[in-house]
């Protein structure tokens, strides 16, 4: 009786078959797999990219428009405590999410890389859950506990491991781009969100604008946290057995520079999206619509304003270096602040306006610029020939920027408390005019770096100019 062959069996390959290999037809066979790999390479990466973009709206849509809210609860009082606490919530939460960012970032980097996605799915649980109880809030500290803290470690949870694996799918070439795309697109939800939420709470009031933001926010943060595999060299077993964090770029001053700017350009660009809602309404006497669409204004410009020092900080086209693209920012975010802000008055639309935009533009682009900043760092770190870690550089300079919204929000109600009621015709002369003072003065700090740089006759051709 013949024995059948089992067709699933392993097939027997004689020798003199793989002779019969060309090399012309081993190297078509390579050319097509790493074409495959490639394209594969920019599906994934095209994915990382959208799933970010989404990920904007429920992380950053509630504190970019917490002014509309501000305001909400300024004309329509139903709450315990004081009135002018309202104002921390924003700061706080904005604060929060950025000073856990170098935490959060330094425990996903490589050790719990493997982590990422159930930690961002985490996050969202943990937001929508705040959000929810913060609808049930009947005293101010439950909406600063809720709003402010809670809310921000949530939405602080989504964006850290998910931001680490963007930066490992882009590379120094194309990441610093790749930040101000989705940096655009934060801007694009700063630019909606408040007429999303002004058209909530005028129908439902906040209870209910709060518990329909939520459901929204969670829809969309769940499926895109799936779009956002971490990067396989994140996964590799020697990546995953590295207990050491590279901190010798902790000895470099340019470190401290960038960190000190970033401080303090962060504790002036809080206060106008927390009170300038408020001011348009009380002081220069605008409509809610006004003051709403002044809120919209100000993000709107970041959408251009982003990718654009994205751009210049990667140094394709134009040799700038990080400290020139970031005192750009800066000096030109002071400059309207006192030119324009300041010198509003009653019924000033059009100041307030310009102010709206030329703020929202260059202040709105300063982070884009952290891609050129990190490139600093890691050629310092390589001329030295030292380890560095681009994500958990790019985790501690948003925690600069947490320490930043803090202060900011701390110092806004003495400088409140300390301004004068009416006393002048400018916005100087208001109860806002230590607040302006202090965002001019802080923004401007915010380019301190290129002073650094300067070299012996530059600083003796000051002296001589004054």
């Amino acid at each position: 009786m013949s024995q059948t062959r089992n067709d699933s069996a392993p097939t027997r390959i004689d020798h003199h078959e793989l002779d019969d290999i060309s090399p012309q037809n081993a190297s078509t066979l390579e050319e097509a797999s790493s074409r495959w790999v490639q394209g594969e390479s920019h599906r994934t990466r095209a994915s990382v990219l959208v799933g970010s973009a989404i990920l904007q709206l429920p992380i950053w849509g509630f504190a970019m428009s917490y002014g509309v809210f501000q305001e909400y609860y300024s004309d329509n009082w139903t709450l315990k405590g004081s009135r002018s606490a309202t104002g921390i919530v924003g700061t706080t939460q904005n604060g929060v999410m950025y000073l856990s960012m170098p935490f959060l970032f330094g425990l996903f980097t490589k050790r719990w890389a493997r982590r990422r996605q159930t930690a961002a799915l985490c996050g969202a649980v943990l937001m929508a859950v705040s959000f929810i109880l913060s609808s049930f809030s009947t005293e101010v500290w439950h909406l600063v506990v809720t709003q402010g803290v809670m809310a921000a470690l949530g939405c602080a949870l989504i964006y850290s491991p998910t931001t680490l694996s963007l930066g490992e799918w882009f590379t120094t070439r194309n990441r610093a781009v790749a930040y101000g795309l989705v940096l655009s697109t934060k801007n694009i939800v700063g630019s909606t969100c408040p007429f999303l939420f002004r058209g909530l709470l005028d129908r439902y009031g906040f209870r209910n604008a709060l518990r329909i933001w939520t459901g929204m926010a969670a829809i969309l943060a769940i499926p895109a946290i799936f779009l956002i595999p971490t990067h396989p060299s994140s996964l590799s077993s020697s990546a995953r057995h590295t207990t050491k964090i590279p901190w010798k770029f902790l000895q470099h001053k340019t470190f401290y520079i960038y960190s000190v700017a970033i401080v303090l350009q962060s504790a002036g660009y809080g206060i106008p999206q927390t009170y300038l809602n408020t001011y348009a309404h009380e002081v220069a006497l605008l409509s809610q619509t006004s003051a709403t669409l002044l809120l919209t204004l100000f993000n709107l410009p970041g959408i251009l304003s982003s990718s654009f020092f994205g751009y210049l900080s990667d140094k394709k086209r134009f040799s700038l270096s990080a400290t020139t693209v970031t005192a750009i920012s800066a000096i030109s975010t002071a400059l309207s602040t006192f030119l324009f802000w300041g010198l509003t008055s009653e019924g000033s639309m059009a100041l307030l306006i310009l102010f709206s935009i030329t703020f929202g533009f260059f202040a709105g682009g300063y982070s884009a610029t952290w891609g050129g900043v990190i490139n600093e760092l890691e050629r310092e770190a390589a001329d030295s020939n030292e380890p560095i870690d681009p994500g958990l550089m790019y985790g501690l300079l948003n925690g600069a920027r947490g320490i930043g919204y803090v202060s900011g929000g701390l110092a806004s109600v003495p400088l409140l408390k300390a301004g004068s009621i009416n006393s002048g015709n400018f916005a100087y002369g208001t109860t806002y005019g230590p607040l302006i003072v202090f965002t001019g003065l802080s923004t401007v700090f915010g380019g301190w770096g290129v002073l650094w740089k300067w070299k012996p006759q530059q600083w003796k051709r000051l002296l001589h100019l004054l």
